[in-house]
């Protein structure tokens, strides 16, 4: 005889943990695009000095990783909520996590 015991804390548990990264990382995304235009606006003579030398030092950088931030919070605030992921299917990881199968058009 086989029992099997199914538990509810998985679920529950991953979409907290994805709500509170997304807290986590909502405040840094914000910092990264206060460092991109703080770079930009001194390449353009309209501030001080930026703090960083080498690759860090281009604006492009920043907001490339502001960029990337924001978008993976918005992706863990719409998954901590339960709502659906609005992104393509081959581009999510599948963390063994059951995604729905859509069906061919």
């Amino acid at each position: 005889m086989i029992i099997r015991v199914k538990f509810q804390q998985g679920p529950a548990l991953a979409r907290h943990l994805a709500l509170s990264c997304a807290a986590l990382l909502t405040p840094i995304s914000l910092m990264a695009y206060v460092l991109g235009f703080w770079r930009l606006a001194s390449d353009m003579g309209m501030a001080g000095a930026f703090v960083f030398d080498g690759l860090f030092s281009h604006w492009q950088i920043w907001l490339a990783l502001a960029l990337v931030l924001h978008g993976s919070a918005f992706l863990l605030n719409r998954y901590g909520r339960g709502q659906d992921l609005p992104a393509p299917r081959v581009l999510i990881l599948r963390l063994g996590l059951k995604l729905p199968r859509l069906p061919l058009h």
